[in-house]
């Protein structure tokens, strides 16, 4: 019998070819959209699978709630893991991460040859010990075990030497002032793990490990808990802990643990964290909602044309019934053919899929392959989108169709008066409903972009250069070089600085009084008087700090935004000339900025400081210039660069380029959802022309 129903399905599909056509081309796109949307939500819950032992990982979370508001931060202070291993029971192992710098770039000279390093992480040896990665040469129970030592990437490896084996024993400089041993090569994370690192160097070499406070959240922390420990134990020892080695008035801080199952789709909102890869469960359940609006508008689409058809089939039901087909039968019946049309739609599908692959990988900034296709969760999800689609796409025309009357259904008039034309045009206002939903999603999309591109940020990041220092090994010709920048033609202006907004700079709290015990959280970056012109700053009160500053005067001049000043209670002007306490250093306010975003603007503007004292380096040169002659001034920039040091590479950075890289994760969500919601807009129009088509068929008479 199943083999007749499929004959009969295959036929009308033949008879009926603009309908066919119709109805598997949009099941098609349709399906393929949500085969694509289905392969990066799954690529997005496979994240850290890799690790056997993940169930029992937990990275430790820093919470501050200074002056009311509360914020969540990836990384903790450098005691916090020696404290869990040495005093919590519960706790196996607990080791640090940081990343060089702070993130900034690490020049690396291996075999007489410069490179740039993204990711080089300082970790502790029990890393190794949570995490089960994978060793191609060299043991990890023993790889950072001694000083100035480090492990690469196999990809690392192949690109500092040529023969990854040799590698063993080799030594590399980073920053042309500390000599590594490369003691192991690994397998390269995959795409799919929250670790990113290409080179893991030893935490002890780090120049944090023997001054290991209870201060400076700077250092992610990861623990393996025993099979039979409880998070709310540990934290509460964890507490314990703090009690015990930071005075009551000093704790700014509480700390908890999050599941490492946790860490890539639940800390979007987090401070503080190094790894590029982050994700956004808000951003998955966006996507489903659109893989479901989708198949809906697909499957209202089959269902339209299918009860349009009905006028033709009504006699063929009666006919079928006459001869003693049930009603159990026809609905099965209908079922097969809408199943066999849903089953040419998704091999179409997963072909169409398959080659536009590379496309969505562009827009999405993912690395999906045709190989995950193979995968049993990947084809479990086909199996259950193929029986949903079936399942809501034939729903309405089984039950519709073959409940006719054989008497009615053989009657000339039976279809006049019909009630399938309110459904139809009730399932027309309801697939026009999600499409409109899709439009008003996407032009909500497009503007919030439109509002991060045109939004005025207080500064203007535009034709500005920021240089890395870091390979620079005399300060002096830091300072040379600068000389030598000024000389060319298309420089307007230019200074040191320790960051610039968008990259991490110095942690502090600003305190309104000696007396003050809460404080606020305040940005500290160190800068030269120039800063002002270099990120055309506007001033609101007082001067930029001084041009020429003893470097043996003792004397702190810094320059406030305004929200640190109002934090203070001055209006801008009162503020000039004040003394305030920032750490335990006191400075004198020179001048106050307006407010600028240093951070995304995901993040609201918080006190900033520039300031000139001695204790944080200057690791950029910041550069303005205009864009007469780009290559010819980048040239420029590049050949002076290296009169000073030929070990290290020429690293430099775009502001304005940099800010835009701040927000690829917006714009990939938003390419993915305008590019899929305007074939879902399609797959609705398919469905008007089809029914628009049958109409004109209908009324032949009528228009002869």
């Amino acid at each position: 019998m199943i083999k007749n129903y499929l004959k009969t399905a295959l036929r009308s599909l033949q008879t009926n070819k603009l309908f066919s056509v119709l109805n598997i081309s949009g099941l098609a796109i349709g399906l393929s959209v949500s085969i694509l949307l289905f392969l990066f939500v799954v690529s997005e819950f496979s994240f850290d699978k890799m690790y056997a032992q993940r169930s029992s990982i937990y990275r430790v979370l820093l919470h501050t709630g200074i002056s009311g508001k509360q914020q969540t931060k990836c990384a903790s202070p450098a005691a916090v893991a020696p404290a869990l291993t040495s005093n919590i029971p519960e706790v196996k192992y607990a080791a640090r991460m940081l990343k060089h710098g702070f993130g900034a770039t690490a020049f690396v000279r291996a075999e007489d040859k410069n490179f740039t390093e993204k990711n080089l992480y300082w970790c502790d040896q029990e890393l190794f010990s949570i995490f089960n990665i994978p060793f191609i040469y060299g043991n990890s129970t023993v790889a950072l075990t001694r000083p100035n030592t480090v492990v690469l990437s196999k990809t690392t490896a192949e690109k500092y030497f040529t023969n990854v084996q040799s590698a063993i024993g080799k030594r590399i400089v980073v920053d042309n002032t500390m000599t590594l041993e490369v003691t192991g090569v690994y397998k390269d994370f995959p795409g799919n793990s929250t670790l990113d690192c290409d080179m893991m160097a030893n935490f002890q070499s780090s120049g944090f490990y023997e001054d290991a406070s209870w201060s400076n959240p700077s250092f992610e922390t990861y623990c393996l808990l025993n099979k039979t420990a409880t998070i709310a134990s540990v934290e509460k020892k964890m507490q314990q802990e703090i009690d015990k080695n930071v005075e009551k008035a000093d704790q700014f801080y509480t700390l908890s643990l999050q599941p490492f199952n946790h860490v890539h789709l639940y800390s979007a909102d987090y401070l503080s964290t190094y790894t590029s890869r982050i994700g956004n469960i808000n951003v998955m359940n966006n996507l489903l909602l659109l893989t479901g609006l989708i198949l809906l508008i697909a499957c209202i689409k089959y269902m339209n044309l299918s009860t349009a058809r009905s006028q033709k089939r009504a006699k063929e039901v009666g006919i079928n019934k006459t001869l003693g087909a049930t009603k159990r039968q026809l609905i099965f019946r209908f079922y097969i053919e809408t199943a066999v049309i849903t089953f040419i739609a998704i091999v179409i599908g997963l072909l169409l899929a398959i080659t536009i692959i590379p496309v969505f990988n562009n827009i999405s900034g993912k690395s999906l392959s045709t190989a995950i296709l193979l995968q049993p969760e990947f084809l479990l999800g086909i199996l259950c989108i193929w029986a949903i689609a079936t399942f809501v796409a034939g729903l309405y025309p089984a039950l519709y169709v073959s409940r006719f009357s054989p008497k009615l259904a053989l009657q000339q008039s039976f279809y006049k008066g019909s009630s399938s034309s309110y459904v139809r045009k009730g399932l027309v206002v309801l697939q026009f409903t999600s499409s409109v939903i899709l439009i008003i999603g996407v032009l909500v999309i497009h503007s919030q972009l439109q509002y991060i591109r045109n939004k005025n940020l207080g500064y203007q990041p535009e034709n500005v250069l920021a240089i890395s220092t870091a390979g620079i090994q005399n300060r002096q010709d830091v300072k040379t070089l600068i000389n030598e920048f000024k000389t060319l033609p298309n420089v307007l202006s230019i200074c040191l600085a320790q960051g610039f907004p968008g990259r991490r700079v110095s942690g502090k709290t600003l305190y309104k009084e000696k007396g003050d015990k809460e404080g606020v959280d305040i940005q500290s970056n160190k800068v030269e008087s120039e800063i002002v012109d270099v990120l055309g700053l506007k001033l609101l009160a007082g001067t930029s700090l001084p041009k020429n500053k003893n470097t043996h005067d003792s004397l702190v001049e810094i320059l406030l935004n305004k929200t640190a000043v109002n934090y203070l209670g001055y209006k801008p002007e009162e503020a000039i000339g004040k003394s305030v306490t920032i750490d335990d250093v006191t400075s004198t306010i020179v001048g106050v900025v307006g407010d600028f975003n240093f951070t995304s603007l995901h993040q609201p503007v918080a006190p900033y400081v520039l300031t000139n004292g001695t204790r944080e380096p200057n690791r950029y040169i910041l550069i303005r210039f205009s864009t007469a002659n780009l290559v010819q001034t980048m040239q420029g920039f590049e050949t002076n660069f290296k009169k000073f040091t030929a070990q290290s590479e020429f690293d430099y950075i775009f502001l304005d380029k940099y800010l835009e890289a701040l927000y690829t994760s917006e714009k990939q969500t938003a390419d993915i959802s305008i590019v899929f919601s305007m074939l879902a807009v399609f797959v609705a129009s398919l469905g008007l022309f089809g029914l628009a088509a049958f109409t004109a068929e209908q009324r032949t008479k009528e228009i002869g």
